[in-house]
């Protein structure tokens, strides 16, 4: 099949998010001869799309998304676009561009679209009036922007799949399971643990959804039973979230000194290779891109039994869950493991042949092209 008139254009909301997570897909793309666009909102992140020769496009993606009228603006910037460039596929990564650039393609009449459930959000958490009343909301949306003639929508675990099929959003032959974004496996190399005071390290935005508090009551439940572990946080507030830790939060948990915070770090195989458990004790996820990392270094993961974490190991084989929102069981957890270096060497060597097996950005990127020439076929 020829490819050389088709155009792909990938709709994400952020610059540095389809860098992290899509870019090794664009390249593929576009080394078998898509031409390859990708619309994301402003940031500084777009000179490198760029400089990889991807045709970039911006659209006004609020992150909070508390205004109708500069959402019903994003919805209409994505239906001219489409309209401007006629992509064959557009392929929709994350909630807003899924819900938005699925109406979008509706109106424009886009032939072929690819939606990327990363993970529903907490909107199918939260239980108050107001959080039903928008969930209510985006399930209308979600059966609209999948009401495509040539459509699949990619999903990273069963959860999130079986919960838009019974609320009847789309057809369960448009569903596609692929097993979160991939890692290059070259670079995150399985190392031996380091000798010492064991370290845990968590790497996420530090929002209270990804059980940052449960993180730093665990680490003075350890303290208070005289356990030598040192305890670090790897990532940074996210002011545009509602579920954001705060500086004053922050500045509190710096001067307790339980937890050494490292704010945002691209090193993040170099932090991994210094620790001994990585640990996750996140409310719900799509497929944790730092439980892959994880993996690929060879590390036990401590996370919670919840939809996505628990997808992302083979539990009691290269990980172990815990209770969402239970500090205690998590302290319990990472304590037994700091008594037990023969099990974490066993899980963590399990964790790389699963990362090989599974997670290797090869395989990834195979399986999205399949969906990609299945959905353009004449």
């Amino acid at each position: 099949m020829s490819n050389q008139s088709n155009v792909i254009l990938f709709v994400v909301n952020a610059p540095e998010f389809f860098l992290s997570h899509r870019f090794p897909l664009a390249v593929a793309a576009k080394k078998s001869g898509y031409e390859v666009h990708v619309a994301t909102a402003e940031g500084p992140d777009i000179e490198r799309i760029q400089a990889q020769g991807f045709i970039h496009h911006v659209v006004p993606f609020a992150r909070s998304g508390q205004n109708p009228l500069n959402e019903l603006g994003t919805l209409l910037c994505l239906t001219k676009l489409f309209r401007r460039v006629k992509p064959s596929l557009v392929h929709l990564i994350t909630i807003k561009p899924v819900l938005y650039g699925g109406i979008a393609a509706r109106l424009a009449g886009v032939k072929s679209v690819v939606s990327a459930v990363s993970g529903l959000g907490t909107v199918f958490l939260a239980e108050s009036a107001a959080a039903r009343l928008r969930r209510w909301l985006v399930t209308v949306m979600y059966r609209s922007a999948f009401k495509q003639s040539h459509l699949a929508v990619i999903f990273q675990n069963p959860d999130d799949r079986d919960a838009l099929l019974t609320l009847k959003a789309l057809m369960p032959e448009q569903a596609r399971m692929i097993r979160g974004s991939g890692v290059t496996l070259s670079d995150y190399s399985y190392v031996p643990e380091p000798e010492g005071k064991p370290v845990v390290v968590m790497a996420a935005r530090l929002l209270k959804d990804k059980g940052v508090f449960e993180f730093v009551e665990a680490a003075r439940l350890l303290k208070q039973r005289g356990v030598s572990v040192e305890m670090r946080m790897i990532g940074s507030p996210d002011p545009g979230n509602p579920t954001s830790v705060n500086q004053q939060e922050l500045d509190q948990w710096a001067a307790e000194g339980q937890v050494e915070f490292l704010g945002y770090r691209k090193d993040i195989a170099e932090q991994y290779a210094a620790a001994n458990i990585v640990c996750l004790p996140s409310y719900r996820e799509g497929l944790p891109k730092s439980l892959v990392e994880a993996a690929a270094s060879g590390r036990i993961v401590v996370t919670t039994d919840v939809p996505g974490c628990r997808d992302a190991i083979i539990p009691d084989k290269t990980g172990l869950l815990v209770p969402v929102k239970n500090a205690v069981a998590l302290a319990d957890v990472i304590e037994t493991l700091i008594d037990s270096p023969d099990l974490r060497k066993r899980m963590g060597q399990a964790g790389r042949a699963l990362a090989e097996d599974a997670f290797a950005i090869e395989k990834i990127v195979e399986q999205h092209m399949d969906i990609y020439q299945e959905l353009l076929k004449p």
